[in-house]
């Protein structure tokens, strides 16, 4: 209950004297804990190689991903996102690669986990790394087909449950897919296996840069997505599908994008009380550290931003800019 207080004799700046007192009482609080580093792994590819429309971020062969990784672990942070960076010449229209379990990123999954078995690691499920037309879903008569997908993305979460993937992160947005991959990963002994469903997806203008960083872009093109991702229009549309997920056994729910989107993220923390992710997209970075090099911006704007996601109601936050923030509050 609100008790209205009336100067002088509240004086709420008494409690911004100097940062120990701020701090001190602090509504929310950020740490290294809540941030997760996602990384780009590229087929066929030693190294790194920067990506142009995301300052500071790289492209990763698996043998540089593993020295990435020792340097996020040292930074304090302790989960990853890994996402595959497919040779051209293995997309498909089906994203056939994608239920090869020999292919790259079971295997590179597989190398980290022995390397880092106590990291974090999420998998990501979606087929638009895999396709040669950039979609995240097989396309019959023209349209990217729901059930013909789900049968895909079952086989993809399998593969990468057994490769050793900590949690399975379906986002490709099709209707009913947690539930169909849940019961296969408890029917095949992956019970364990927690699924972290991007339950909402919006259709933003906000990728354009990861799609450059995955090779989607070129083979996207033109067409759009907004058949299965969410409007930007909608809200009440948001807490039906995180409600659907949960009930299909959706142990974490993602909301995607971030800052554009953080009365999502409120309400969805709101109204279900379930753990609740949300993704610092690459244009959401891009724009903030472009502004940042540029001397546009201070610095401290990063982490402005991802402070205000957490008191949105997020509980970890997806950022390319985690490393960089947990080393500046580890003071490393």
């Amino acid at each position: 209950m609100f008790i209205e207080r009336k100067f002088p004799n509240t004086r709420l700046r008494r409690l911004r004297r100097n940062t120990n007192l701020i701090d001190l009482v602090s509504e929310t609080n950020l740490s290294s804990n809540d941030l997760i580093q996602p990384i780009f792994i590229k087929e066929n590819f030693d190294g790194t190689e920067p990506i142009d429309s995301m300052p500071n971020i790289f492209r990763h062969g698996i043998d540089n991903a593993i020295k990435e990784i020792e340097d996020i672990k040292k930074s304090g942070i302790n989960s990853i996102a890994v996402f595959p960076v497919i040779d051209s010449i293995n997309k498909d229209s089906k994203g056939s690669q994608a239920v090869d379990a020999n292919n790259f990123i079971s295997n590179s999954i597989n190398t980290i986990k022995k390397q880092f078995p106590d990291i974090i690691l999420i998998a990501d499920v979606a087929l638009d790394p895999y396709t040669d037309h950039g979609h995240d879903g097989v396309i019959i008569n023209d349209q990217v087909d729901n059930d013909e997908t789900i049968k895909i993305l079952i086989d993809q979460s399998l593969i990468l449950a057994s490769a050793g993937a900590d949690m399975i992160a379906p986002s490709d947005m099709m209707d009913g897919r947690i539930g169909l991959i849940r019961k296969a990963l408890e029917d095949n002994n992956y019970k364990d296996t927690i699924l972290l469903s991007y339950a909402a997806k919006y259709n933003s203008k906000f990728y354009g840069p990861f799609r450059d960083a995955v090779g989607s872009s070129s083979n996207l093109g033109k067409s759009s997505k907004s058949s299965y991702q969410m409007s930007l229009k909608n809200k009440e549309e948001a807490l039906h599908e995180v409600a659907m997920d949960i009930n299909e056994g959706a142990d974490i729910v993602m909301i995607k994008p971030a800052m554009p989107y953080l009365d999502i993220i409120h309400a969805i923390k709101e109204n279900f009380k379930i753990p609740t992710f949300a993704y610092q997209v690459s244009g959401e970075y891009s724009m903030l550290k472009l502004a940042i090099n540029e001397g546009w911006l201070d610095s401290d704007v990063m982490l402005e931003s991802l402070i205000s996601i957490k008191r949105a109601g997020a509980d970890a936050i997806l950022s390319y800019a985690a490393k960089e923030i947990s080393k500046e509050m580890q003071n490393i």
